[in-house]
């Protein structure tokens, strides 16, 4: 189960990682607008998808806290 879990935990943070390179990417040619847009909707979708995640880690007496 803790190998499932560690597996969802790091492709939710692949995810994050990506989204924020592509912010990143949007911001470096000035499309700023569009990088708003998508930090709004997307990337906000893939920084909850790992919090809830996190806070349902299996085994962990802080479960709700959200420590790693």
């Amino acid at each position: 189960m803790a190998a499932r879990y560690q597996q969802q935990l790091n492709i939710a943070l692949e995810r994050l990682d990506q989204g924020l390179a592509r912010v990143h990417s949007m911001v470096k040619r000035g499309k700023n607008a569009d990088a708003i847009y998508f930090m709004e909707n997307d990337l906000k979708g893939f920084y909850e998808e790992l919090q809830n995640i996190i806070n349902i880690e299996p085994g962990s007496s802080n479960t709700r806290i959200g420590n790693l």
